[in-house]
């Protein structure tokens, strides 16, 4: 059985910075790619970042492009979503999820395992 295990939300000011992480156990973590996504209250739960097996190709939705670093370390089991220059509309629980296969998935429904998630609250 997968366990995916999310850390490092919590209330950040406008403008700050947090490093999520997610460890992983139960499956071999290098095999697989990764995602980071989000959903806030009312909302459809979005992508937020992506990771193939290997680390060398990555995705960002528009709305966290150039203000997001998704990393992973595979010796580490664990997988990174940095945030700068938070915004109140990043407000949301973010989900951490493994892929069924190696490369990059755009679509929820590319991925088999979830963790259960860390609220991210940003105030203005």
């Amino acid at each position: 059985q997968v366990q995916l295990e999310e850390s490092g939300g919590g209330l950040v000011q406008t403008g700050g910075s947090l490093r999520l992480s997610c460890s992983a156990s139960g499956r071999t973590f290098s095999g697989y790619a990764m995602g980071w996504f989000r959903q806030a209250p009312g909302k459809e739960r979005e992508l937020v970042a992506a990771i193939n097996r290997s680390g060398d190709r990555k995705y960002y939705v528009d709305s966290v492009k150039g203000r997001s670093t998704i990393s992973r370390d595979n010796g580490k089991n664990t997988v990174y979503l940095q945030m700068n220059s938070l915004k109140p509309e990043d407000t949301a629980v973010y989900y951490c999820a493994q892929a069924y296969g190696t490369n990059l998935a755009m679509r929820s429904y590319e991925y088999i395992y979830w963790g259960q998630g860390t609220q991210v609250t940003v105030s203005s």
